[in-house]
């Protein structure tokens, strides 16, 4: 959407200019000053924040010493910058104009204090002219920032620091290993040197003079650039490319924090942070935006969560909508108890799953059951085995033709779900015990490995696999997992569908919780049958049935004495798993996300469905604070409804949240508008645009194609947001601003 400027008698708009544009100030006072300065009679009655979200001043207005262009990027203003050019009189040329900017008449007494205030800016940009040294002669035109000019020496300095940034950006961009092998070649004789410093050689004969320079008297073998200093350099590397990013954030106000599986950086455990938000083209964007290192307990970890999002990136957790959370193993209970925290300081943050992972996958990966971990991690093995290499796959396309020999159709449609990462599918644990039996012969062919078809690493794997496809307790897990989470499939697909879908999988809840609750109270009559189908699938696979030995030495039962092991497996992991179940569904779909959801009908398609009776402000409550005029709420939705009701038969009715965004008649409802753009930032919601899902999938690629040792947090966020553009003179800013003793230190090598 193009930015229109507020002043009257201005026609400027961001699409048809190079102009920046600048927001009303969020300070009341000053915004009162820019109101005065306009003559907008209309702007009078709007608070601050909705003047800053919604009206914008070109640069037409502004002194050319109020503005600073810090960057080539980025225009700003001065702090005390105030609008003082206006046309007020070309309108009264054209009296047949119907002018909507109304111009306020002023009396002689406002106009002489409008004047004095004018002039105030003018006066202190005269004294600060006076009180500084700029220099005989200087243009102020050559500067923006009205600082005085560089010193050759200082340039010279800028322009090193600016090539060993230009070199960093690249090996971040292009995931090079910072040190390569020469960090693990330290102790040795060998002078191989580090990438950066390779490539900063390979400049200096490619004719960078500036490089050449500095480096001309160094040693062949000595370190061109300190590693602390390039660690301090690759932080601020980092914090720019972020910046970018969370400039874009904090113009678009809401957002939701979404975290992914925890990963391991320079020997620590860190958890992965992207940021889900509507942007100016009301597009729904996920950005990778950090690590967060992951030691301490909860309280420590939720703090240093909070001060990271507020004091480091400047993000207010008061705009935050929601969370969703991707964990396993025994770190699930500590994410877990740092989303409640979050959820008690900011309840309007509801927790969701995540729209990238299936429900029924986040629902197993949060039960904290040695026999449920099993299965997940045994899952991740696999699919990490078989993506190895194609010829791993085609030998279990094999093992299922075999086993499915007289039926066809079911060994097709195993194999092409084989070619999909099946183990994060709805119905991943159906599959799972479909495929069992071809899934262990087959990894049992390429641990033989009669033919000498693989090397040492594969079988190795395979045979860990095999170890624990062959446990009864992976086994009976794996039915328990497939017989309880059936009830919740339809309902977890119906969630990452299409709005009309998550819609009805709101009201549908009720009934999902009713069906496992039922579970619960015959649990007897559903477990036996259960069992009865484990041990089944364990016979025919020659699995012995048996209780797991590490509960038989825990326990160092007295000789003769024998444990049921129906009655283990029901007591240690049918019962835990439906009870667990119903318990995280009642957790992460609460009241008030439910409540969000229904918000839904909001989306004309699913207005239409409903027949137009809806009634939407009984859920609105939630966002009531987000909205521009909720007193008008009421009105507003009866006429959004009646809009919709009485359109053309031309006009067809927008399915999805961004499709709505996109009217341009959704404006005039600013409610609407409103309330959309927070709801669309849920992480329940699915991601309308693939293009915007490409910070996780790039995450995923940096983690598997980055060996643990050569993982670096500021890289990793070069990488992951390589198209992010970057300026380079601001790095230079930033970093002589951080370091400023550090300005001249080539000098000292």
């Amino acid at each position: 959407m193009p930015n229109f400027c507020a002043a009257p008698n201005c026609t400027m708009k961001s699409t048809q200019s190079d102009l920046a544009f600048f927001r009303f100030p969020r300070d009341a006072q000053r915004c009162k000053q820019w109101v005065d300065n306009c003559r907008r009679a209309d702007l009078e009655d709007k608070t601050s924040d909705q003047l800053n979200k919604h009206y914008r001043l070109c640069a037409k207005h502004f002194e050319e010493s109020m503005i600073c262009k810090s960057s080539p990027y980025r225009t700003v203003l001065k702090d005390n910058a105030l609008p003082t050019i206006f046309d007020l009189t070309s309108h009264l040329n054209n009296p047949h104009s119907r002018h909507r900017k109304r111009i306020k008449e002023l009396t002689e007494e406002e106009l002489r204090k409008l004047k004095e205030r004018r002039l105030e800016p003018s006066v202190e940009q005269t004294e600060e002219n006076k009180n500084s040294d700029t220099g005989e002669g200087q243009d102020s035109s050559d500067t923006n920032d009205d600082l005085p000019p560089l010193t050759a020496e200082e340039k010279e300095v800028r322009d090193y620091l600016k090539s060993l940034f230009e070199v960093l950006v690249v090996i971040g961009k292009q995931n090079i290993p910072l040190n390569g092998h020469a960090e693990e070649e330290r102790g040795s004789k060998s002078f191989t040197p580090s990438n950066f410093q390779a490539l900063l050689e390979y400049r200096i004969n490619a004719g960078d003079e500036v490089l050449r320079k500095r480096f001309e008297m160094t040693a062949v073998n000595t370190e061109y650039c300190p590693t602390t200093q390039q660690k301090q350099m690759l932080e601020v590397c980092e914090s720019c490319i972020r910046e970018e990013l969370l400039q874009e954030i904090r113009e678009c106000r809401f957002f939701s924090l979404v975290t992914d599986e925890l990963v391991e950086i320079s020997g620590e455990r860190h958890l992965p942070l992207l940021l889900r938000f509507v942007d100016q083209s009301n597009c729904l964007r996920e950005e990778f935006i950090g690590f967060l290192p992951f030691e301490g307990d909860e309280e420590t970890l939720t703090e240093r969560l909070l001060s990271e999002i507020t004091e480091k990136w400047g993000l207010n957790m008061e705009y935050c909508r929601g969370q969703a959370h991707a964990s396993s193993g025994v770190s699930a209970s500590k994410i877990k108890a740092i989303a409640a925290r979050l959820t008690e300081k900011h309840p309007v943050a509801v927790c969701t799953p995540s729209s990238t992972c299936a429900l029924n996958i986040f629902l197993a990966n949060s039960l904290n059951l040695t026999g449920v971990q099993l299965v997940m991690s045994t899952f991740k093995k696999i699919d990490l085995f078989f993506s190895k290499s194609p010829l791993l796959l085609a030998e279990l396309e094999h093992a299922i033709s075999i086993f499915y020999q007289g039926n066809e159709e079911k060994a097709n449609d195993l194999k092409e779900a084989c070619r999909t990462a099946w183990t994060e599918r709805h119905d991943s644990f159906e599959l799972a015990v479909d495929l069992l039996e071809a899934l262990l012969l087959c990894i049992d062919s390429i641990h033989d490995n009669e033919d000498l078809k693989w090397n040492d690493q594969i079988t190795n794997s395979a045979y860990l696999i095999s170890e624990a496809l062959a446990d009864f307790e992976f086994v009976v897990a794996l039915v328990v997992l497939k017989n309880t989470l059936s009830f919740t499939r339809a309902f977890g697909k119906n969630l990452q569908g299409q709005t009309m879908d998550v819609y009805f999988a709101a009201s549908s809840l009720t009934a999902v919780l009713h069906s496992l609750n039922e579970v619960l109270d015959n649990i007897e009559v559903y477990h036996e049958f259960w069992f009865e189908e484990a041990v089944n699938l364990a016979a025919a696979m020659e699995i012995p049935v048996k209780v797991p030995r590490l509960y038989l030495r825990k326990q160092r039962l007295e000789a003769g004495m024998e444990v049921q092991q129906e009655s283990y497996f029901k007591e240690h992991l049918t019962v835990p798993v439906v009870e667990r179940v119903i318990k995280e569904l009642k957790d992460v779909f609460s009241e008030n996300h439910l409540k969000a959801l229904k918000c839904l009908s909001l989306v004309p398609a699913v207005m239409g469905q409903l027949k137009f009776n809806t009634s939407e402000e009984n859920n609105a409550d939630i966002y009531k604070n987000d909205l521009p005029n909720p007193d008008t709420l009421p009105a507003e939705l009866h006429c959004w409804r009646i809009k919709w009701k009485h359109r053309g038969k031309e006009v067809s009715l927008p399915s999805t949240i961004y499709d709505t965004l996109q009217l341009s008649e959704v404006k005039f409802f600013p409610n609407v508008y409103s309330f959309l753009k927070v709801l669309c930032t849920l992480p329940v919601l699915k991601l309308e645009n693939p293009k915007c899902e490409t910070a996780r999938k790039r995450l995923k690629a940096y983690l598997a194609d980055t060996p643990v040792t050569h993982r670096s947090k500021s890289l990793a966020l070069l990488n992951i947001n390589y198209d992010i553009k970057h300026d380079l003179d601001l790095m230079v800013d930033s970093y002589s601003k951080m370091y400023p003793e550090k300005e001249h230190f080539p000098d000292a090598l």
